[in-house]
């Protein structure tokens, strides 16, 4: 896996990371959503966002945690659904090379 995108923040910034790690665990924590859902969610967000890598990174968890290429391209077609092709073609990068 790539390095933490946060790392710089973690060394500039202690506090504000711990925030974002507070808020991470609180959202993929346990809860009514099995955890591969909540990361095919994230990966769709993040497709809608144009984060490439999120789309990579998220991917490859929620497939650790059983997600089936199937689900993942499910959940890029929701992303398609509410935020258009653009999110398409980031997920694409994204997924390049782990489908």
């Amino acid at each position: 896996m790539k390095e933490n995108p946060l790392e710089i923040i973690k060394s500039a910034d202690p506090e504000l990371f711990n925030l974002t790690e507070i808020t991470r665990t609180t959202a993929l924590g346990e809860g009514a959503i099995p955890l591969k859902y909540k990361l095919l969610i994230a990966m769709a967000l993040d497709a809608a966002e144009g984060a490439e890598d999120g789309v990579m990174v998220l991917a490859m968890q929620a497939m650790a945690e059983g997600a089936t290429k199937e689900e993942v391209m499910e959940a890029v077609r929701v992303a398609h659904f509410i935020s258009g092709v653009g999110s398409v073609y980031t997920a694409a990068r994204g997924l390049k090379e782990i489908l």
